[in-house]
């Protein structure tokens, strides 16, 4: 609503000066850093700039214009800018009306209207653990998917699961020296994972294994049956796996379509940038330069095998003739920039025009003592234990403070699998982050299982409790910390949208601690239980609308609200 009201006062300026002096001037409109100045804030430099004329004189004629505003209660000048005090009683009835009606709905936005984004993201390497590094590209990719639904796009999310390319050679090499089909069918993953750790330390010793991997993978693209029945058994088992976490975080995808889908439509790739002239050879592979500032895309090795590259640009044209995307992101680290820069600069020397519709979304690394997870060297922290020892952790929380509590174990589940997905949603994506797990699980401070409590101490407050809007004693409002929290409940829309648009899940995380803090900043002050009617069915209101909000913010970062803890 107060974004409303902004853009109202932006417009009303902006009219008045291109009718009055035939100029297109672009009016800001902000809110101030000080609180008591007031709450929205005019500056009115760029119109000085335009006409001319002097400060005192424009910020006069502005005061005028602006005072036809209803929802204007006061208008002061400070130099160059023009501080306005709402009608808060107004305002923060008419929020709490909104979000009271619209309850789930409220903060749905029209700006992806019309828009389609494809997303891909998670994409697990199939033979190995899904460990704690996976967690930021689903998380991350997963949040951003909800939001971009909640702005109105039509989205589809897609599981690009990394099941071809040389490590499948060496993971076959290492099966065929060193492995024990019997063991390995009672832990496929974790032994598969033994396997490929060792070839890379036998590797060190004797590079020809390399060589022998590759020949593997070679064999592999010639349908060789023997290693494509491995192939297809490791791919299902892992599978299974990846499933097993998916379930926990409670996260879909509308297509699994790994490598593997793109090995019969790379050659038509292949053809076409040879028939293009822009293939060409070097020391026996297949090369096409992309200029002097980006080192030349590889296209097919020497001996005739394909390439990462190869597959995403099969991958990328399937998609956009499949989906006809707008937008397509790639949620994918920070390592990976210069494969995306490639990757649209080829689309680009191909002669098609959406390569700037490509949009690499990217994160920074999961470090476990400032060191980076690495399968190939051992490092690696399973995600699945890292969850069921969030989720012990958890329940331990609860079973101390309720012991009482109903269906402790379903609560574990959510508060445990929260105190993971928030520690991870609210830093900025591209940053690296230390992962803590204590850290993450606490009820105090900024972490997933605060914003629950916080929920949770709402619903035990409004349960069960009738609340009459048009009986409020709406002078409240006018209270600090009453017009703090409306401010804030108003704002959700627009959070979302600065959330979409930057593709920053991070942002939203940080606004619900924002409001959570204010709204035990509330609590502590007033006793939201009043005796007084009028008073207690504003509390009620404010307190209600602010739980619908935190419960949807949350759904919307891929967390799961309770209603006790």
């Amino acid at each position: 609503m107060i974004e409303t009201i902004k853009q109202q006062i932006k417009q009303t300026l902006e009219a008045y000066y291109l009718t009055q002096y035939h100029l297109e001037i672009g009016i800001i409109v902000e809110e101030p850093k000080n609180p008591e100045l007031g709450d929205i804030s005019v500056p009115m430099f760029s119109v000085v700039k335009a006409l001319r004329k002097p400060m005192p004189d424009i910020v006069k004629e502005a005061i005028q214009v602006l005072k036809t505003l209803d929802s204007v209660e006061d208008i002061q000048n400070v130099g160059a800018f023009i501080n306005l005090k709402l009608l808060k009683t107004k305002l923060a009835e008419d929020v709490l009306k909104k979000v009271l009606l619209e309850e789930e709905t409220y903060g749905s936005s029209t700006i992806g209207n019309g828009k389609r984004v494809t997303l891909d993201y998670s994409a697990p390497n199939i033979a190995k653990s899904f460990s704690v590094g996976h967690l930021r590209s689903t998380m991350i990719g997963n949040s951003i998917n909800l939001i971009l639904k909640k702005c109105g796009y039509e989205t589809f999310s897609i599981n690009y699961l990394g099941d071809w390319g040389t490590q499948f050679g060496k993971m076959i090499v290492a099966y065929k020296k060193w492995g024990n089909l019997e063991v390995i069918q009672k832990n496929p993953i974790q032994e598969l994972t033994n396997l490929y750790v060792r070839f890379h330390e036998e590797a060190k010793e004797n590079p020809s294994l390399d060589d022998e991997a590759r020949e593997a993978f070679r064999k592999m693209e010639l349908q060789d049956p023997e290693y494509l029945e491995l192939w297809r058994w490791i791919r299902e088992e892992s599978l299974k796996e990846s499933t097993q976490i998916y379930d926990l975080l409670g996260v879909t995808f509308d297509s699994y379509n790994g490598e593997a889908f793109y090995n019969d439509k790379m050659e038509g790739v292949v053809e076409e940038l040879e028939y293009k002239g822009l293939l060409r050879e070097d020391q026996g592979a297949q090369i096409v330069d992309l200029g002097e500032d980006v080192p030349p895309a590889l296209i097919k090795r020497s001996d005739g095998g394909s390439l990462y590259i190869t597959r995403d640009l099969a991958a990328v044209f399937y998609r956009k003739k499949e989906y006809q995307f707008d937008k397509i992101l790639y949620v994918v680290g920070n390592e990976q920039k210069l494969h995306f820069t490639q990757l649209k600069r080829l689309i680009t020397k191909m002669g098609y025009d959406f390569a700037d519709q490509i949009e690499h979304v990217n994160f920074g690394l999961y470090l476990t003592n400032g060191k980076k997870m690495s399968t190939r060297s051992g490092r690696v922290v399973k995600l699945y234990d890292v969850l069921m020892k969030a989720i012990g952790l958890a329940y331990d929380l609860i079973d101390a403070k309720n012991p009482q509590l109903k269906d402790k174990e379903q609560t574990a589940k959510a508060v445990g699998i929260a105190a993971i997905v928030f520690g991870d949603l609210k830093n900025y994506r591209g940053l690296d982050a230390e992962f803590d797990i204590e850290q993450s699980v606490k009820f105090e401070g900024q972490t997933g299982p605060y914003l629950q409590y916080t929920g949770v101490r709402i619903a035990s407050i409004i349960r069960e409790k009738e609340i009459h809007l048009n009986q409020m004693d709406i002078e409240v409002f006018q209270k600090p910390h009453y017009f703090d929290l409306i401010k804030q409940i108003a704002s959700f829309k627009t959070t979302l949208e600065r959330s979409a648009s930057e593709y920053a899940p991070s942002i939203l995380a940080k606004y619900l601690l924002g409001l959570a803090q204010s709204f035990n900043k509330f609590y502590s002050i007033e006793k939201i239980n009043a005796e007084e009617e009028a008073l207690r069915n504003a509390n009620f209101a404010i307190a209600k609308a602010t739980r619908i909000v935190l419960n949807e913010g949350l759904r919307l970062l891929g967390i799961s609200y309770v209603e006790e803890m």
